[in-house]
C-alpha cells in the first residue's frame, strides 16, 4: 500500500512542533471529529461504540506500521479503506478492519441473509465512508476552512497486515498522524482509523488554527 505523497522528505528534527496551545486547539477539533464519527456509526450499527482519546502526533513511516500493529495481530487478517482529502488541507485517511469484525458488519447491520463477498466489500466502503467523511467535514467546519475528499477504495481485502504496509513503499518519510480505535462492545467488531497529513500541510494548518484561536 503506498500512500501518496511527494518524495521531498525533510528531517523529523527539522519540522517544528507545534505550540501548547495550537496542539491543544487541534486536539480539541479532532475529538469532536471523532466523537461524531463514533456517534453515526452507533447509529447505523443499533451498538454503543466506544473509542479511545484520539492522539496526534508527527510520525515517521515506521512509526504508523508500528502503531497498526499494536491494535491488530501483525499474523491476522485485516481489510482496509483509503480515501483522500484536499483544497486547503491534504492527506488522506486509511480505515483498517479486523476481519473477524469485518465479518460481523452484516449482522450488526441487521442483515438476515449470508452476503458474499462483493455485497461484506461494499459494507465495508460504505462504513469506512461514513468514518472518514463524518471527520474531515467535522474538522473543515469547525476550523471554517475547504476540505473535499475522494470515493473511498478499497485497498487491502483479507490479508495480513504486513503485506498492506511496507515502510520501503511509503511514499513520504514523515506526517502528521491523527489515530483513533472504534470497537462494538459484546462483539468482535474494531476498526482503526488514520489520518495522515501531508509533511507540506503541517505549516499550512499551523496557521488554520492560529485564525481558529484568534475567533474564539
Amino acid at each position: 500500500m503506498a500512500l501518496s505523497y511527494p518524495a521531498d522528505k525533510p528531517s523529523l528534527m527539522s519540522i517544528q512542533p507545534y505550540t501548547e496551545d495550537q496542539s491543544d486547539a487541534l486536539q480539541e477539533v479532532v475529538n469532536i471529529a471523532m466523537g461524531q464519527a463514533g456517534d453515526s456509526l452507533a447509529r447505523i450499527l443499533g451498538n454503543f461504540v466506544a473509542l479511545s482519546v484520539p492522539r496526534i502526533r508527527l510520525a515517521t513511516g515506521k512509526d504508523v506500521i508500528k502503531t497498526v500493529a499494536g491494535m491488530v495481530d501483525n499474523n491476522a487478517e485485516i481489510s482496509a479503506i483509503r480515501q483522500t482529502f484536499s483544497n486547503s488541507l491534504r492527506g488522506e485517511a486509511v480505515v483498517v478492519f479486523a476481519q473477524t469484525g469485518a465479518d460481523d458488519l452484516a449482522d450488526l447491520m441487521g442483515y438476515d441473509t449470508v452476503l458474499d463477498s462483493s455485497a461484506k466489500q461494499e459494507l465495508l466502503l460504505e462504513v469506512g465512508n461514513l468514518l472518514v467523511g463524518t471527520v474531515i467535514t467535522g474538522i473543515a467546519e469547525t476550523l471554517e476552512t475547504d476540505l473535499s475528499f475522494s470515493a473511498p477504495s478499497l485497498v487491502a481485502k483479507c490479508t495480513s497486515l504486513d503485506q498492506m504496509l511496507v515502510a520501503e513503499q511509503l511514499s513520504w518519510s514523515h506526517a502528521l498522524l491523527m489515530e483513533v480505535n472504534f470497537t462494538v462492545e459484546g462483539c468482535g467488531f474494531k476498526c482503526h482509523l488514520l489520518i495522515f497529513m501531508a509533511e507540506e500541510t503541517i505549516d499550512t494548518l499551523r496557521g488554520i488554527l492560529d485564525e481558529f484561536m484568534d475567533g474564539i
